[in-house]
């Protein structure tokens, strides 16, 4: 079957799809789109997820035919305008928060959802929202670094302090970007 949709705002086709065949082997292997990592294949590790009209999804639980005619956003379209990083990918380096990287595209899109519903997420909401996704190498910490700072640079409208410094926010240390405790 052919099944047609958009990927990262752009029309997109593939052809031959079989019927069982995940949203996920799509994207990576018809598509080009390998940034969505291919790990659990059962929707525990959140390494797969991506936008489906708007919402996180496994995308190696979705069906590629479930998609047709839809909206589908991948870490890829998670970028700048200009073609650089977004402010949530680049707070996850400046951070610390990628070491393998097979984890960090779920990560980076639960990050991304969690921020456009509530751009001043507590340590619980960040926890809660990130649950779906684990990672094996960085403890969590960094992560938790990542998103505090992802948080103050897009409530501060910039993807890095005015000055150019990058700086983590805590939860019980000032907010570097409004000089209020965050929490």
């Amino acid at each position: 079957m052919r099944v047609t949709f958009t990927a990262n705002g752009r029309p997109v086709e593939a052809d031959d799809v079989w019927e069982g065949e995940s949203l996920l082997y799509v994207l990576r292997e018809r598509l080009g789109l390998p940034g969505s990592k291919n790990a659990c294949e059962q929707g525990e590790c959140g390494s797969c997820t991506v936008y489906l009209d708007g919402l996180p999804v496994c995308a190696c639980l979705v069906a590629a035919g479930q998609v047709q005619d839809r909206e589908v956003r991948t870490v890829e379209g998670l970028g700048a305008r200009d073609g650089g990083l977004g402010v949530v990918q680049q707070a996850f380096l400046d951070a610390g928060a990628v070491q393998c990287g097979f984890c960090t595209p779920g990560l980076l899109v639960q990050t991304d959802a969690l921020l456009a519903r509530d751009p001043r997420p507590c340590d619980a909401d960040i926890r809660e929202a990130l649950s779906g996704n684990l990672c094996r190498c960085t403890g969590y910490e960094t992560i938790m670094d990542a998103v505090r700072l992802a948080a103050a640079r897009t409530r501060a409208g910039r993807g890095a302090g005015a000055d150019g410094a990058d700086r983590a926010v805590r939860p019980d240390r000032p907010d570097p970007a409004e000089g209020t405790v965050t929490g």
